[in-house]
């Protein structure tokens, strides 16, 4: 296939909000299509489009990508988001591993049930102000630096503010002990194509409802 690349995923965030995220960085334009039932999914298996039966799917420059990590830093690597060299692809790498770490707790939320949600507000912001974003805040600090890595924008930088984004949603002054944070955020959300995707009506879907969960259970639960 030529063309725009095609995501397949449901019309949620989930694990395909980070490579909708990278491709809006980059300034590509992409397609979508969206899972809505579970024959859907599974004429895709039975397709043998999904190499190990899971999306996201990523169908781009003639290859049917699956595996969120390999698709985003093909995305990466194509757009030049993945540093100069191999070291600073290592440390892209570190960060964006944290970063998915702390996402994870966001990415399960909303399927968390409702007597528990105020305890994993309290994990998450515990995670993210005692783990990892004193780790992004120092690393500005010291190398005072407008990116993360190598003073040039990557992929590490991308999935940093759509992380410190996220956290936000549900802890509005998670960054008040963060100055560099907040600059960092001021800065990103104001490039170009950042900014494009931050506008109403981009690609970016909203925190996920209970329509978006019910769509989940429905599609990927037998």
């Amino acid at each position: 296939m030529s063309g725009k690349p095609r995501l397949t995923y449901l019309n949620g965030r989930g694990r395909m909000e980070p490579v909708r995220w990278l491709l809006a960085a980059a300034g590509v334009e992409f397609e979508e299509i969206f899972l809505e039932t579970r024959e859907q999914y599974e004429k895709l298996i039975k397709d043998g489009v999904l190499m190990f039966q899971q999306v996201p799917l990523v169908e781009i420059d003639g290859m049917k990508m699956v595996q969120t990590r390999a698709i985003l830093s093909y995305i990466a690597g194509k757009h030049n988001l993945y540093g100069k060299d191999l070291k600073e692809r290592a440390l892209i790498d570190m960060y964006v591993e944290g970063i998915t770490d702390l996402m994870q707790m966001i990415l399960v939320f909303p399927f968390s049930p409702p007597e528990a949600k105020a305890k994993n507000i309290d994990s998450i912001k515990e995670r993210a102000t005692n783990r990892y974003f004193p780790v992004f805040e120092k690393v500005l600090k010291q190398h005072g630096q407008d990116f993360l890595v190598g003073n040039k924008f990557s992929w590490a930088d991308v999935q940093l503010i759509e992380a410190i984004l996220a956290v936000e949603e549900k802890i509005p002054a998670v960054l008040s002990g963060f100055p560099q944070l907040q600059a960092f955020k001021k800065r990103m959300s104001n490039m170009p194509t950042i900014k494009k995707f931050l506008q109403p009506g981009s690609p970016r879907k909203p925190p996920p409802d209970e329509c978006y969960v019910e769509t989940v259970l429905k599609v990927f639960k037998k």
